[in-house]
């Protein structure tokens, strides 16, 4: 799981998941028959309006933060947490406009307790952020922004401490050789062939290759242009900008896979 894949929709749906789970533990009725203190006494309640959003909240974020969709009876978790909120949002609307439901009033007042009024507002809340997010550019933005590395590295070079961060161990520069290094079969200290010596592939014209992160999750294409997308890159990480073709650039990912990625408006350089 990548916590850096977090967006600020996502940290606006764990804020009103915390704002419920408190709201539970608050009176639920007041006035002069309340015999329910908080949610925790009603069991229906307590599930689908505390319970439901809180699941709801917890399957938005896993499902952002996976690196590959899961699906439950064919839908996405973030399509079932999505419909998890909306419906805590709804019944908690419903339960606020009549709180006594069921309860015979005969001869006293039920007035609407404070766990009501926090677990209303917490809910919408959670609503508003789950369906907002992919909606509101402001809330794209990542919720960890990645750092900033010391100073970007060249391609080919061996950055100091882990792939995918300018500033990382590689062990054998992205699978090239490391200078002065035997070739195998080769004796050590002898001159490595003429083919083995030139490169795999040289940037077009004065590119210089660059790290950068994205503002929000991108898809990463085929070189061949194929619609299908090979990868997502994901906000927080640092990826390598080999060549560029056009508005677009060709881009390397952790694990070594090479695509296009068509929209780079608002990359941060490393």
């Amino acid at each position: 799981m990548n916590i850096r894949s977090l967006t600020r929709g996502d940290g606006v749906v764990i804020g009103a998941a915390v704002l419920l789970f408190i709201a539970s533990f608050l009176d639920t009725y007041g006035g002069d028959s309340s015999n329910i203190p908080n949610a925790w006494d009603n069991l229906g309640l307590l599930m689908s309006v505390y319970v439901g959003g809180i699941i709801g909240a917890v399957l938005i974020v896993v499902a952002r933060a996976l690196p590959q969709p899961r699906t439950v009876v064919g839908l996405e978790l973030g399509q079932v947490g999505v419909a998890l909120t909306v419906f805590a949002a709804w019944t908690a609307f419903w339960t606020i406009i009549d709180p006594a439901g069921s309860i015979s009033t005969e001869g006293f007042d039920v007035e609407v307790g404070s766990g009501l009024i926090l677990g209303l507002i917490g809910a919408l809340l959670l609503a508003a952020g789950a369906i907002a997010t992919p909606l509101v550019p402001v809330l794209k933005g990542a919720l960890i922004p990645a750092p900033r590395p010391a100073a970007p590295q060249p391609y080919g070079a061996q950055p100091p401490g882990g792939y995918g961060y300018p500033g990382a161990q590689q062990p054998g520069g992205y699978g090239h050789p490391q200078p002065g290094q035997p070739q195998p079969g080769q004796p050590f200290g002898g001159q490595p062939q003429q083919a083995q010596a030139q490169p795999q592939q040289q940037p077009a014209g004065d590119f210089s290759p660059f790290w950068f992160a994205v503002p929000v999750p991108r898809p990463l294409f085929a070189e061949d242009g194929s619609p299908t997308p090979i990868a997502e890159l994901a906000p927080g990480t640092w990826y390598l900008a080999v060549e560029q073709r056009g508005p677009a650039l060709v881009a390397q990912t952790q694990d070594g896979r090479r695509g296009v990625l068509q929209d780079t408006s608002g990359i941060q350089r490393g």
